[in-house]
C-alpha cells in the first residue's frame, strides 16, 4: 500500500506533466517465487513505479514468471528443443515486443536474483538475435530498468548484473533506473511487512525518479525512431564461421 502522501506527491507530478506517454507499453518480467494470487514483496514496491507509468497513460502489463512454464534455455522456442510447453514465445510476441519499457523485478535470495529473474534474462537473451529493419538486434530502442526487494543484503549487486544484461544484448539504460529495499541485516521483515518499506523515503524517491527517467528514455527513443542505425547494423558485417556454428547472441 502507498502512504497517501506518497500517492498525493505522485499524482500531483502526474498531473502536472506536459509531455504524452499515453502510446507507450511497458512489461515487467517479476521473478518473484510465489504464485498469483499470493501477495509479492516484490509487487508491493512495484506499485510505486506503476502508480506514475499508469498515472501518465502508459500500459503497463505484469508477468510473473511462476504463473507460466518456461523452461530454462537460451533459445527462442525451447519446444524446438525438447520441451513440451513454452510459454515464453508468446509472453514475448504479446508482451515483449511491442513494449517500449522492459522492467525486471526480482526478490532478493542469498544475497542474489531470483531463479526465476534469471530465467528471464536468459530467455530474453534467446531473442536477441533478432533484427530490426535497420539490421539492429531487438532490443535497440528499448528502455530497460529493474525493481528489487529483499529483507538482506543484495541490492546494488542484483541491479549490476540485471542493468549490465539488459544493456548488452540491447536495452537502452537511463540514468538511476533501480529501486530496491532491502532492510536491515540478516533476517527480519520485507517490504510489506509491517508498512517498513512503504515508508522509506529513499526507496520511494528512487522508485519514482526510476519510473519517470524510464518514460522520458522512452518518449525521447520512440519519437527520434530509435538508436540511430549508422555504424550499429549488422547487414554490414558478416561474422559467419562455418566452425563455429553458434548463434551469435550466444
Amino acid at each position: 500500500m502507498i502512504p497517501e502522501s506518497v500517492a498525493q506527491f505522485i499524482d500531483a507530478e502526474v498531473a502536472a506533466a506536459t509531455t504524452r506517454y499515453d502510446d507507450l507499453r511497458a512489461v515487467v518480467l517479476n521473478g518473484t517465487l510465489k504464485r498469483s494470487p499470493e501477495p509479492s514483496h516484490t509487487d508491493g514496491l512495484l506499485e510505486i513505479t506503476r502508480r506514475v507509468l499508469e498515472g501518465v497513460g502508459t500500459r503497463v502489463d505484469v508477468v510473473r514468471l511462476v504463473d507460466h512454464v518456461v523452461p530454462p534455455g537460451v533459445q527462442p522456442d525451447m519446444r524446438e528443443h525438447g520441451w513440451e510447453t513454452d510459454d515464453f514465445p508468446d509472453l514475448y510476441r504479446s508482451l515483449v515486443e511491442p513494449a517500449d519499457i522492459v522492467i525486471l523485478a526480482t526478490p532478493i535470495w542469498l544475497g542474489d536474483q531470483s531463479s526465476l529473474t534469471r530465467l528471464a534474462i536468459e530467455r530474453l537473451y534467446g531473442w536477441s538475435g533478432e533484427l530490426n529493419a535497420a539490421g539492429q538486434w531487438s532490443y535497440y530502442g528499448k528502455v530497460g530498468g529493474v525493481v528489487i526487494t529483499g529483507n538482506e543484503d543484495g541490492g546494488k549487486h542484483c541491479a549490476a548484473q540485471m542493468l549490465y544484461a539488459l544493456s548488452h544484448i540491447g536495452f537502452t539504460i537511463p540514468p538511476q533506473v533501480d529501486a530496491y529495499w532491502n532492510g536491515e541485516a540478516g533476517p527480519g521483515p520485507s517490504y510489506l511487512d509491517d508498512d517498513r518499506g512503504a515508508q522509506n523515503h529513499w526507496t520511494t524517491r528512487n522508485a519514482v525518479f526510476a519510473a519517470w527517467n524510464m518514460l522520458h528514455a522512452a518518449r525521447r527513443l520512440k519519437d527520434s525512431g530509435g538508436i540511430p542505425a549508422h555504424g550499429t547494423s549488422t547487414f554490414n558485417w558478416d561474422l559467419s564461421d562455418p566452425d563455429h556454428p553458434n548463434p551469435e547472441y550466444r
